[in-house]
């Protein structure tokens, strides 16, 4: 009775192996079922961020969640810290702008 019970547990044990490393039908296909609480109509500002909330799932956040975020933000600072074109830059000051 022993060895049966050995070789159940370690059947039971290889299948969560085989499970765990993917091997068998593939996952369900991941899709955003959250609605979005940040603005898309308009750039962020600092109060935005305030509201926002991550699904928490075993091991953390949602990675797919962070990294939407982390992109729109880095996408729109970046944008906001462009150098201006030279027809839109400060012209150099004239001897007029710094006699007066």
């Amino acid at each position: 009775m022993t060895w049966f019970i050995v070789i159940v547990i370690v059947l039971v044990a290889g299948g969560a192996v085989v499970v765990g490393v993917g091997a068998g039908a593939p996952m369900a296909a991941v899709h955003d079922d959250r609605p979005d609480v940040l603005p898309f109509d308009r750039p962020l500002v600092a109060s935005d961020l305030d509201d926002v909330r991550f699904t928490t799932t075993v091991r953390g956040y949602r990675m797919d969640e962070v990294d939407a975020l982390l992109l729109r933000l880095r996408a729109e600072w970046s944008e906001r810290a462009a150098p201006l074109p030279p027809d839109l830059a400060d012209p150099a000051p004239t001897e007029t702008d710094r006699a007066g």
